[in-house]
């Protein structure tokens, strides 16, 4: 007896860092996550940047910053408010 349909593969990867932000790909969409409108990243080490979990369809998480994104937030920062002020 054979299952039913396979579950779909998700791929998440952080591919470029440049002193300006970083490059998250994620379900065949690339998505710049620039320093100045994400200011919790900028201080961060690389290790910290590319320690990324996906928490849930389009919900990002980076453990060893406690910081919580986003596909909605990745494609429209202005709409949404900064919390943390650095």
């Amino acid at each position: 007896m054979r299952s039913s349909a396979l579950g779909k593969a998700t791929f998440l990867e952080i591919t470029n860092i440049s002193q300006h932000g970083f490059w998250l790909f994620y379900e065949n969409q690339e998505y710049f996550v620039p320093f100045d409108k994400f200011p919790w990243f900028k201080n961060a080490e690389l290790k910290q940047i590319f320690n990324v979990r996906l928490e849930g369809a389009g919900h990002f998480y980076w453990p060893d910053l406690d910081i919580d994104l986003s596909e909605k937030i990745l494609r429209n920062p202005e709409k949404f408010q900064l919390v943390s002020r650095t």
